[in-house]
């Protein structure tokens, strides 16, 4: 990679080399990305993605890291870092209270989705409670159209502004991004989320406040916040729930070094004891493999993998 040609692109934004991942993992594992990138905004991030892809170079964009569990031996390659870097234009969010539809929130896809709900019930807007306490980026969310407690990200998405393979800036409509249960079509098409609308209806202060503070309250007694973990670890297989089916394959519990299956909930593996990406991975592969024998559901899962496994 010819970093002169970088530096030509990447005018405000930062460079790094041998960045370590198990500083921008939730699980806090992984090795060295190769090369790490924080560009300054979207121009910057439109240049480099078509000088990475036009020259064979192989990059992943994170935003908070979630769902991602780099190896140990890191990835040898380009991470292209969108997320929580004051300064860029990926954090910046707009608003818009006489919008036609409701309140509308354009939101750079580095923006955290605690961040949105904070801001959101300022403005006294609802429909965004579910997703608060969820830890990612909006980008990432919307890529996977991710969701708690019966409510998705792509329910409240108008459009976006995303960025092709080709460094080409679109905007594309909410009937053009085909969401599913944690899918999109922009993972499918490759496409970076530079910016977000979100749509959310005007409500009242208090009670959408309660409706958070229950909803924090449920993840707290339900999930093991107090260990690094990428959330749910699998898909929910349809008609089913993972947790029940690890726990019902007598899983709970079960340690591979110093990853673990929650014992408060068995659809997380956590970073129990100072464990490795090869712990946790081999964790989730024998969580599949028992499952798979108990109940002949082949479990999916919802955490990607980068580097060498």
């Amino acid at each position: 990679m010819n970093i002169s040609n970088i530096q030509r692109i990447m005018k405000k934004g930062r460079i790094l080399r041998n960045e370590p991942m198990s500083k921008h993992t939730s699980f806090r594992v992984g090795g060295p990305a190769a090369y790490y990138f924080i560009p300054a905004d979207e121009r910057e991030a439109a240049g480099l993605i078509r000088y990475l892809y036009q020259n064979g170079l192989p990059y992943y964009v994170i935003g908070n890291g979630t769902d991602l569990l780099v190896s140990d031996s890191g990835y040898d390659g380009a991470i292209i870092d969108l997320g929580r870097h004051d300064g860029t234009s990926f954090t910046m969010l707009g608003i818009d209270e006489e919008h036609k539809d409701g309140i509308l929130l354009d939101c750079g896809a580095g923006c955290l989705l605690s961040a949105v709900g904070n801001i959101a019930l300022k403005l006294g807007a609802t429909g965004f409670e579910p997703l608060y306490g969820i830890p990612g980026c909006v980008g990432g969310a919307c890529i996977m159209n991710a969701g708690a407690f019966g409510a998705e990200i792509g329910d409240l998405i108008t459009s976006v502004k995303a960025i092709s393979r080709e460094g080409e800036l679109k905007r594309l409509e909410r009937s053009e991004l085909e969401f599913g249960y944690r899918y999109s079509s922009l993972s499918r098409d490759g496409y970076l989320v530079a910016r977000v609308e979100l749509i959310l209806q005007k409500g009242e202060a208090s009670e959408i406040k309660q409706r958070m503070d229950e909803i924090s309250a449920k993840r707290r007694e339900k999930q093991p916040l107090e260990y690094p973990s990428a959330g749910s670890t699998f898909k929910r297989p349809e008609g089913d729930f993972a947790g029940r089916l690890i726990e019902d394959a007598g899983l709970r519990g079960l340690r591979i070094g110093g990853a673990m299956v929650s014992e408060k909930h068995c659809g997380f593996i956590i970073n129990y004891d100072h464990a490795t990406a090869s712990d946790i991975y081999a964790l989730i592969e024998t969580v599949r493999e028992r499952v798979q024998a108990k109940s002949g559901v082949l479990l999916e899962p919802e955490v990607k993998l980068l580097g060498n496994f």
